[in-house]
């Protein structure tokens, strides 16, 4: 794997410098950020290939850093909490578009692992996308152009996808009107299976039918079968 540049968002200079020199010693790219304005400033400066960003910042609520991630980068997110506790920051950050999370103290051994399969999992799906899908998908009005990853809505309205939101859509549209597990969806959207992430399916559900649903909480597009999993109920043309 090919030089990587990390972004360690972290008020503790301690820990920012712990985390910065481990990863360095193991040949990654590392730049720090304070606050949300340095982190913003080197986003904007060069290109980041993944953030590690705690969530308890003394003066700045990480979620909201998260929300302002959305739009400046598709660099993916590793979020950092403060104890097992805080699973509600853990499950909103997973909306919001998170890719993994560690509770403190950090396994710096652990850390360099998750940030390597997450930049595994990244590299995949970016191969998938320029190799294999550069079709259009069409569906009870709604469009989704793989090969810009750009979704369309009934109004011609373009909404932006996550990484695991577009592979999540991309399971249920090569199986439409077919039941796909849990596990298979986990495997599509390249999440792990542990923890909070044995909810992270019903997350990523949940945040697909708010941008494709009329009434999330009564779908008719992602459907639930209970006890099984969720099917995409409606028939989809390749183009």
């Amino acid at each position: 794997m090919a030089t990587k540049h990390v972004l360690i968002v972290d008020d503790d200079p301690a820990m920012r410098d712990m985390i910065s020199n481990y990863l360095a010693s193991h040949d990654f790219e590392v730049s720090t950020a304070a606050d949300g304005s340095s982190m913003a400033r080197i986003v904007a400066r060069k290109p980041v290939d993944l953030i590690v960003l705690d969530l308890k910042l003394a003066h700045e609520n990480g979620l909201d850093l998260m929300r302002e991630l959305t739009g400046a980068t598709d660099a993916p997110v590793i979020i950092v909490t403060g104890h097992r506790g805080e699973e509600a920051d853990k499950v909103v950050g997973l909306e919001l578009g998170a890719d993994d999370y560690m509770t403190k103290p950090l396994g710096l051994r652990e850390l360099v692992a998750r940030i390597r399969a997450v930049l595994r999992r990244a590299e995949r799906m970016q191969r998938v996308s320029r190799r294999a899908e550069r079709h259009t998908y069409r569906f009870a009005g709604w469009q989704l152009e793989t090969r810009m990853r750009r979704l369309i809505s009934p109004t011609s309205e373009a909404l932006r996808l996550t990484a695991g939101e577009f592979n999540l859509l991309m399971a249920f549209l090569r199986s439409p009107q077919q039941v796909l597990t849990r596990e298979q969806l986990l495997a599509a959207s390249r999440v792990h299976d542990e923890e909070v992430y044995d909810r992270s399916i019903d997350v990523l559900i949940l945040r697909l039918r708010r941008k494709l649903e009329a009434n999330p909480s009564d779908p008719t597009l992602i459907k639930t079968e209970r006890g099984v999993g969720y099917v995409l109920a409606v028939p989809v043309e390749v183009l």
